[in-house]
Order: structure tokens, then C-alpha cells, then sequence
């Protein structure tokens, strides 16, 4: 009997704990000033029938997310790939990064047959500690009749 009771008892004194602790950290959050929410920024925003549908790139704290780039002109897959990489250069550079600070890739193939191809034209081009990527033929092709789209996301 006397141990429920004390049992009882430290139940009660724990609820009422929580509360009084409850209490203090809701008149804490009252007396501090709120500090906003980092926002994302975004770049280069494509719109569709005056609707934005999406951007060339987007911020969040130091993190680049860096859309997709393809190649929509007549050429090989090496004359793709350069140009892709060269167009995602110039957007890692916008959004104040570098190829350099890419952490990851993913490349979108028209043809796995242009693997080797799209390769020797991708080495060295992110300096000598590459990103990880993922690299897979698309059913159906690459949108733009590209025969390679890379995206990424770096840091700044």
C-alpha cells in the first residue's frame, strides 16, 4: 500500500513538473524576439503561361540545387555533354558556387551506348575530388531531343 502511494505520488509530482516546464518554455519563446526562417532564393525562373515553373537554380542556407541542363542543338555526345557542363558552370557561378563545390550529380543519358563517350567528356571537370553521381539512360530520351541532361547540387 505504501509503495503505491509513493508511486502515486512521484506520477503526480512528474505531471506537474512537465506543466510548470511547459509553462516556462512557452513564456521563453513569449519574452524572445522571433528569428525568422532562412527563405530559399531562387534564379533564373522559367515561366509557363505567366506561372513560374521553375528555376535555373535555388539557395537554401549554402546548398545549390542546380536544375537540370541539356544540349538542344545537333552535335555527339561529347559535343552535348561539354556544352551541358559548361551551361552548369555558368549557373553554379550565378548562384555564387563553383564546380568545385559540387557534391552531387546526376547525369540523364539518351543511350547508355554514349556512356564512355559522355564520360572522357566529363572527367576533370569538377577538379580533383569529384562529386558522387548517378548516371541512367532515360526511357524515352532526355526532354529537348538532348542526348544528355546533367543536374547538381554544391555548396557555396
Amino acid at each position: 500500500m505504501m509503495s503505491e502511494r509513493r508511486s502515486i505520488l512521484k506520477k503526480l509530482f512528474a505531471s506537474i513538473a512537465g506543466v510548470a516546464g511547459i509553462g516556462v518554455a512557452s513564456k521563453a519563446e513569449a519574452i524572445a524576439p522571433a528569428v525568422a526562417a532562412p527563405e530559399k532564393e531562387v534564379g533564373d525562373v522559367v515561366m509557363y503561361q505567366d506561372v513560374p515553373l521553375f528555376s535555373g537554380h535555388t539557395k537554401f542556407n549554402n546548398m545549390v540545387f542546380v536544375a537540370g541542363k541539356g544540349a538542344h542543338f545537333e552535335g555527339d555526345i561529347t559535343a552535348h555533354t561539354k556544352h551541358v557542363l559548361d551551361e552548369l558552370e555558368k549557373e553554379l557561378i550565378k548562384a555564387g558556387s563553383s564546380m568545385e563545390k559540387v557534391l552531387k550529380c546526376s547525369v540523364f543519358l539518351h543511350d547508355l551506348n554514349d556512356y564512355k563517350a559522355m564520360n572522357e567528356a566529363y572527367k576533370g571537370r569538377f577538379g580533383n575530388k569529384p562529386p558522387c553521381r548517378t548516371t541512367v539512360a532515360v526511357y524515352g530520351g532526355v526532354p529537348g531531343d538532348s542526348l544528355v541532361e546533367i543536374d547538381c547540387i554544391a555548396y557555396v
